[in-house]
């Protein structure tokens, strides 16, 4: 059974590129991906676009809870082959899968019983309404193959493969931009759909995706004799994947509350200055996929060196991270800064729209160096499995400052939507800062428990 990999002792830096670069360039057609839907539904109308930024954040209720599952795995999975413990790891591996199914049918129903409350209360009325709804249910209907697809790629970064994953987003970029207008316009035998034909692409894609990593997974050799009875829960396992999942979970979801409060206050100013967010929130992504990919190698490497008890490592994988990270969002600040009207007219002709996203992502520009220091702290506590600390962080810079700055910058002060804007980046900061005091601390106390021992 090969469940060993080098992440203990090959060098950081080699270990650190090989794995970032495959999972920053498989985020960035996943991002691309989520582009061209946009795009398609911007052909449709403004009211379809902003039926799917108004989905976002509901749509982050199931990636949180892929990212709970997923981040639970990769901890947990990486620390027993950091350790050697070969049955642990398959044992993990086989229950993260039936966590995730189990949670996936959960949402399923639950996503589908309540999004019409939850666009309601977000302020969507009649064919705004209507589209948001059809878009969603199309969405949750997936659920299984969308979490089962993360945890599979979860497990596949705790073994040193981020290729894998990369390969899959990479072809499903290409196949959505031939799914996406065939199902949305019809022919060949379909008919015209609309906007849940774009839903419907993603799904599909995604269930081909289920077939490729799991075939990847046997490969790993950690799968041998695989039979669907081990997916029985056991609860151990269920609830030490809780116990790192949940808070990951929980932190993921805070973000999602967070887009919900930000879009609650930006649907204040009408349906363009949602559009216009919605676009801006996207172009901001691709210029952090960079990051991204060095999220996953800091999880993955802090994961299999804590297990291993190489304290020495997971300071060198931080130094190098965050070395990579502020060079790469150097460069998303510029060329958001300078092109900012030129990517908005992308996606939307409307003048009120590219106006009110590119004044957005000007401010938005010098926040990026801030998510390096939160993303990539963030996943290395996780790691060292200190999930929770990740949740406090979320509550404060996606519920409870925004709540409260937001309505001091735009109501008490009159600042209007700029108000949001400039609140974004001081609660995004703050936190950033109190997100580096907080692990310096914990490196220290971890090298003084070991040295102590």
């Amino acid at each position: 059974m090969k469940t060993t990999s080098d992440l203990t002792t090959a060098p950081i830096a080699e270990l650190v590129r090989r794995l970032a670069i495959p999972a920053g360039t498989g985020f960035f057609f996943n991002t691309m991906f989520n582009v061209v839907d946009i795009w398609y539904g911007g052909r449709l109308s403004t009211t379809a676009l902003a039926a799917m930024s108004l989905s976002f954040p509901v749509f982050f209720i199931l990636l949180a809870i892929g990212n709970g599952v997923s981040t639970a795995s990769t901890a947990l999975v990486g620390n027993a082959m950091g350790r050697g413990r070969h049955d642990e790891v398959r044992r993990y591996l086989i229950q993260s899968l039936s966590f995730a199914l189990v949670h996936a049918l959960a949402l399923s129903a639950l996503g589908l019983l309540f999004s019409p409350l939850i666009f309601g209360y977000m302020g969507a009325r009649g064919e705004y309404l209507s589209l948001s709804l059809s878009y969603m249910n199309v969405i949750f209907s997936g659920a299984p193959f969308f979490l089962l697809n993360f945890v599979m790629s979860a497990i596949l970064n705790a073994h040193g493969n981020t290729l894998a994953y990369r390969n899959f987003l990479i072809t499903g970029f290409f196949l959505n931009l031939v799914l996406d207008p065939w199902f949305m316009y019809g022919g060949l035998g379909v008919p015209a759909l609309g906007l849940p034909g774009v839903a419907l692409a993603t799904v599909a894609i995604h269930c081909i995706g289920n077939f490729y990593l799991f075939s990847c997974l046997s490969r790993s050799g950690s799968l041998e004799s695989f039979s669907i009875a081990e997916l029985r829960p056991q609860w151990r396992c269920y609830r030490e994947l809780f116990g790192q999942g949940f808070p990951a979970a929980m932190n993921m979801m805070t973000v999602s509350l967070g887009i919900f409060i930000i879009t609650w206050f930006v649907g204040r100013f009408g349906q363009e200055a949602v559009a216009a967010y919605g676009i801006a929130t996207r172009i901001e992504q691709i210029a952090l996929l960079p990051v991204m990919g060095l999220n996953v190698s800091t999880l993955a490497l802090t994961a299999q060196n804590y297990g291993a008890g190489r304290i020495d490592r997971i300071r060198l994988v931080l130094t190098t991270s965050l070395r990579y990270g502020f060079m790469l969002a150097a460069v998303g600040t510029v060329a958001a800064l300078v092109f900012a009207n030129e990517l908005l007219h992308i996606f939307s002709k409307d003048a009120a729209v590219t106006a009110v996203g590119a004044r957005f992502l000007r401010i938005e520009a010098f926040v990026f160096p801030a998510y390096v220091l939160l993303y990539i702290c963030v996943s290395a506590m996780q790691g060292l499995k200190r999930p929770a600390f990740a949740l406090w962080i979320g509550l404060y810079r996606q519920i409870a400052a925004p709540a409260a700055v937001f309505h001091l910058l735009t109501v008490v002060l009159g600042w209007g939507i700029i108000g949001i804007w400039w609140g974004i980046f001081a609660v995004t900061w703050s936190a950033a800062l109190f997100v580096v005091m907080y692990v310096v601390w914990i490196q220290k106390k971890i090298e003084k428990d070991m040295h102590s021992t």
